[in-house]
């Protein structure tokens, strides 16, 4: 900005967006000093460079407070895991599956565990059949993002919220 600004013609734009045209740089500083104001370097790699006579005090806030709305906007992802055993009671299970649906209703993504204790290990079946029920009971809340798998003693599925409710 100002006399930081090295090249010798620059394509100066007015405060209000009009066009002036190529101009010298003293020129264009003379123009910005008459209006109090800035000569401000919007566009370096162009030829010649574009600059723009403006406040800069403003512009510095205007770009602090475009920086701070898009950071707010933008939505943060958590993962959240609920875990249960095969020989789980349906009351326990209609809690996990509350929980579940809380968590997608929230925009989190859910790490489902189901772990296998001793001989539980030899049917896995009733794993599959638990994550089908969980699936089944969140509805159009999330979709399953990873079907799920064996880890180990541990069946393991993720499930991640439908962003378009």
């Amino acid at each position: 900005m100002n006399d930081r600004i090295r090249a010798k013609e620059v394509r100066l734009i007015a405060p209000d967006g009009n066009q002036i045209g190529i101009k010298p740089l003293s020129e264009a500083l003379k123009l910005s000093e008459e209006r109090g104001l800035d000569l401000v370097e919007v566009a370096p790699q162009a030829q010649p460079p574009v600059c723009k006579i403006m406040d800069y005090g403003k512009y510095k806030y205007e770009q602090a407070k475009k920086a701070k709305k898009a950071k707010k906007n933008q939505n943060v992802m958590n993962v959240k895991e609920v875990q249960m055993g095969v020989k789980i009671e349906e009351h326990d299970f209609n809690v996990k599956l509350k929980m579940t649906r809380k968590f997608l209703k929230n925009k989190d993504k859910v790490k489902v565990r189901v772990k296998f204790r001793g001989r539980e290990l030899m049917h896995k079946e009733l794993g599959y059949e638990l994550m089908d029920r969980l699936i089944e009971g969140i509805g159009d809340l999330g979709k399953v993002e990873s079907k799920p798998k064996m880890e180990g003693r541990n069946m393991f599925m993720s499930l991640t919220p439908n962003l378009d409710n």
